[in-house]
């Protein structure tokens, strides 16, 4: 029993260690951008690189992490911004705002996951900026694969629905990745101008289909 209480107690005191060690990258990262390095972010949490590597493994397992850590906050708010009590014009453009507000109130954060450092094209040096293009991939396809459920969650798109969900959660989490991009390094108009505008875009067939039998609807 002993040992057993002692080993949970490991169990609690590493993964706390590593929630420190995570907003200590934040800190560094929302300071950094895309070129934020393991040093900065040993320095930042008070411990040397190889500690830090022993908690989070090298800059991909680190990368993930934080990956992880933005997209389940993300996904989080994009799921309210759907369930709102609004009509589903409403909660469409609610959703993409919220998008594009997260990449907005932290830029520098959107470029640590999204675009690989500045100095990509100079010699790989070991403190360069994260690998970031070998991993944002798959944080888009996650986003996509949970966008196409939440769809086929409330909406009823005819024959291969569920099939059809997939497809449309992609294609805009594509829309929104590319627009988004484009108007943060840009800013060719307001957000209320994009958000009503992709709105624009979505809403022809949206608009037609009816909320899926059983499901939460939208």
């Amino acid at each position: 029993m002993e040992t057993a209480r002692s080993a949970e107690r490991q169990r609690t005191a590493a993964e706390s260690r590593r929630r420190e060690l995570l907003e200590a990258a934040d800190r560094v990262v929302l300071r950094d951008g895309p070129q934020a390095s393991m040093n900065a972010i040993a320095a930042e949490a008070g411990i040397t690189k190889p500690i830090l590597y022993r908690h989070c493994g090298d800059k991909g397992g680190l990368y993930r992490a934080l990956a992880k850590r933005h997209t389940d906050a993300l996904l989080v708010a994009l799921r309210a911004a759907l369930d709102a009590p609004a009509d589903r014009r409403e909660r469409v453009e609610s959703t993409l705002d919220t998008y594009l507000a997260a990449i907005e109130a932290r830029p520098q954060v959107y470029r640590f996951l999204m675009h690989p450092s500045d100095n990509a094209d100079a010699a790989p040096s070991p403190e360069q900026g994260f690998d970031v293009g070998r991993h944002s991939a798959p944080l888009l396809r996650r986003l996509g694969e949970e966008l196409g459920q939440v769809i086929a969650e409330r909406v009823d798109l005819g024959p291969d629905s569920e099939q059809m969900a997939r497809i449309w959660g992609h294609g805009i989490v594509g829309m929104m990745h590319a627009a988004g991009d484009w108007w943060l390094g840009d800013r060719p108009c307001s957000r209320e101008r994009l958000v009503s505008s992709l709105a624009d875009l979505l809403w022809g067939r949206l608009a037609e289909a009816g909320d899926r039998q059983g499901g939460p609807g939208f």
